[in-house]
């Protein structure tokens, strides 16, 4: 009788090893530590207001001798959107932010990074230390230069009289446009800065190159330097968009919204409606729909800085 032996494959690789998952031992909690008092000073001082103010937005809480504020649900947005000043507020702000940022400062300031990169030393230095002096100054104190500028007796209507040109009140006729230009006066420097490194960072045989195939300056920047660049400039509106959204001061010193509303954006009304009118509840249901519309910019920049160029 004769035994037949159990087949083995014995030329058969055998697969592979399946990858352990690393064990979390005290290693980990220990190497964590460090991080603790940042985790504990963000929950205390970013997570813990923003909790605090969402919770106040429910409600109707009040400055003028409340004696207990209570919980009204979606009652403080509701009545944002049936609010025709509300309303007028999210279109100047959507308005000021276009021309002063999406436009404005981020076209200027790749303009002057474009010029700057062909002049000379002393006119680099010269126009740089111009445009950030005005970033670097307080908003306050730029809002009261620009004030001075633009108002009935100011700069710019005397040099319209000089150049025998109609004056006009400015900030009564376009509030709007003079505050804008007042934040792309300000805030150039930042995009400037940005897209100077962005520039820097192109190789030159690649601009060289074109230049000896034919290729013009529009064509160049067009078809090479903004493709090149395209992820600092989705970087630049973002910053430069979320910052335009929160601009009070300046706003506040040159025209305080007025008249009638006409350059009335988001953070005035939610002053206005928090501090002036006392409704603390409505005003920071009003600030968290201006967290919403920053929100929205920003996942749309980042859908953007992801996409690959």
């Amino acid at each position: 009788m004769t035994t037949t032996a159990p087949h083995t494959d014995l030329g058969k690789t055998p697969g592979p090893t399946p990858p352990r998952r690393p064990r979390r031992g005290p290693g980990a909690l220990v190497r964590a530590l460090p991080l603790a008092p940042a985790v504990v000073l963000l929950l205390l001082f970013l997570a813990g207001p923003i909790a605090y103010c969402v919770y106040i937005a429910f409600t109707d809480l009040q400055l003028t001798g409340q004696a207990q504020d209570s919980f009204v649900g979606f009652e403080n947005f509701t009545r944002a959107f049936g609010d025709e000043a509300f309303l007028n507020a999210v279109w100047l702000t959507l308005v000021f932010t276009a021309l002063s940022s999406l436009v404005g400062q981020n076209t200027l300031g790749l303009a002057l990074a474009a010029l700057m990169r062909r002049a000379s030393k002393p006119v680099r230095t010269l126009t740089g230390g111009i445009v950030v002096t005005a970033w670097v100054l307080p908003e306050v104190v730029a809002g009261f230069l620009l004030y001075a500028f633009f108002r009935r007796e100011g700069t710019l209507n005397a040099v319209l009289d000089w150049l025998h040109l109609p004056a006009q009140n400015w900030l009564f006729t376009l509030p709007i446009l003079a505050v804008s230009f007042a934040n792309v006066w300000r805030g150039t420097a930042f995009s400037m800065l940005v897209y100077s490194a962005a520039l820097n960072e192109i190789p030159k045989e690649i601009t060289e190159a074109a230049e000896v195939d034919g290729a013009g300056g529009w064509r160049r920047m067009w078809h090479i330097t903004l493709p090149m660049i395209r992820r600092s400039i989705g970087t630049n509106l973002m910053l430069n968009t979320l910052q335009t959204l929160s601009v009070f001061g300046l706003i506040w010193v040159m025209t305080r919204g007025g008249p009638g509303g006409r350059s009335q954006t988001l953070p005035l009304f939610m002053y206005e409606q928090a501090f002036q009118n006392s409704l603390i509840g409505y005003g920071t249901a009003v600030a968290l729909l201006l967290l919403l519309v920053g929100s929205l910019f920003s996942l749309v920049y980042l859908r953007l800085l992801r996409t690959e160029v």
